[in-house]
């Protein structure tokens, strides 16, 4: 039996398991190391159908604003 893990979901599970720390304990290259992560993770998500429904989600929340 083979098992596979999505590298999104591997980056799911990093980032939150950073953003669950105290945040008085980071220094500048753990936050550096947590955007680069989250921004990896959008970049990653963005050419799924999750992502563009969550797109499609944003776009709804910024036309009712205006």
């Amino acid at each position: 039996m083979q098992y596979t893990i999505s590298v999104t979901v591997f980056l799911a599970i990093i980032i939150v398991v950073r953003l669950r720390r105290t945040t008085h304990a980071r220094s500048r290259v753990d936050e550096a190391f947590t955007v680069f992560t989250a921004v990896v993770f959008g970049v990653l998500i963005a050419t799924t159908a999750w992502g563009h429904a969550i797109l499609q989600l944003v776009d709804i929340a910024v036309e009712a604003t205006h």
